[in-house]
């Protein structure tokens, strides 16, 4: 690949005796690591992995400054794949993109070709990132439900249902035909989950406080949890025989303190989701679906876009949970 020479804004990250600072800088494409592609991001978004890397996550990123964002969609400017060319348009997200690889939150980004996925014709660069990781995890947890537990089977329990993965969940599942039940800790929002396709809503208050017992009464076919902890705990518990939760985040907790005896008793399971390293052919496979016949109905009315100046403030935000739907970063400015 040529060598570029083309000076670039980024939220830049740096340690300073166990402080985190982060700050809008004027970098250098030439300072980016190898890779056979070279993108000019248009979009990213912001998501709760983000947010620890911004704020000095060593399990997240190991090594600063650096520049975070899980999530690009962009044009190609550059490459020496034979899979790509100038002006292609495509999508990067999960791999190591933003955690020690520079990311997103950067107006370009060089990555191997093989975390590169080329941009499906129904979708338009800025929707792309309204679905980013959140909803392209939302989309691996409702692939992976549906195999077990099908639409008349029983309500599916959404938890972070105002979250990024939460609010593609409902919205997905509403038009696949599931009955859903939505967990949340805002109850300003619940008009919003209404129109994502929430069928019931549950205050978090309420569904932390059950019954401290082995085993619940049996309510739900399956569930998608973001959230971990008791709140997963309690899902668990209340599944119906041989129904099934996803999990994809520890917000709450990364830890269980229960018995076995859902799992024994009613032959349920628990399945783990991680988008990072998702196989590219499935991950192709799965991002023309949401494309298509998956995509959400209310995938443009459940973002909020913001410019790269105001990320600061939006990763507190995100850490705080007082974020809703997806966080859009408009990089074309």
């Amino acid at each position: 690949m040529k060598t570029s020479d083309i000076n670039y804004k980024a939220l830049v990250v740096s340690e300073n005796e166990g402080t985190y600072v982060q700050s809008i800088q004027e970098l250098n494409t030439n300072s980016l690591p190898e890779g056979d592609v070279l993108i000019r991001v248009h979009y990213s978004s912001l998501n709760y992995k983000d947010a620890l890397s911004a704020t000095g996550n060593k399990g997240v990123t190991r090594k600063y400054p650096h520049t975070p964002g899980i999530d690009a969609s962009g044009e190609v400017v550059e490459s020496d794949s034979l899979q790509f060319k100038t002006g292609d348009k495509v999508i990067v997200s999960g791999y190591d993109l933003g955690m020690n690889t520079p990311g997103g939150f950067g107006r370009y980004i060089r990555v191997p070709s093989s975390w590169v996925v080329r941009l499906p014709e129904e979708l338009s660069l800025k929707e792309a990132m309204v679905i980013g990781t959140a909803g392209f995890t939302a989309g691996i947890s409702i692939t992976r439900l549906s195999e077990l537990v099908k639409p008349s089977d029983g309500k599916i329990i959404v938890t972070g249902a105002t979250g990024g993965v939460g609010s593609v969940a409902l919205s997905i599942l509403s038009r696949l035909g599931y009955q859903t039940v939505a967990v949340s800790g805002k109850e300003n929002e619940f008009a919003y989950l209404e129109s994502l396709g929430a069928g019931e809503i549950i205050l978090r208050s309420d569904f932390l406080n059950l019954e401290k017992k082995p085993i619940l009464s049996a309510k739900y076919a399956g569930g998608i949890d973001a959230v971990g902890g008791p709140i997963l705990e309690n899902i668990l518990k209340s599944l119906l025989p041989l129904g099934a939760v996803t999990t994809c985040g520890s917000v709450s907790s990364t830890e269980l303190n229960m018995s076995v005896f859902p799992f024994i008793l009613r032959g349920i399971s628990l399945i783990g989701i991680s988008a990072q390293n998702y196989p590219m052919k499935l991950r192709t496979t799965l991002w023309n679906r949401l494309a298509n016949e998956w995509k959400p109905e209310h995938l443009m009315s459940i973002y909020n876009e913001i410019m790269l100046q105001e990320l600061p403030d939006a990763i507190q935000l995100i850490l705080k949970g007082k974020l809703k739907g997806r966080t859009l970063v408009n990089l074309t400015l």
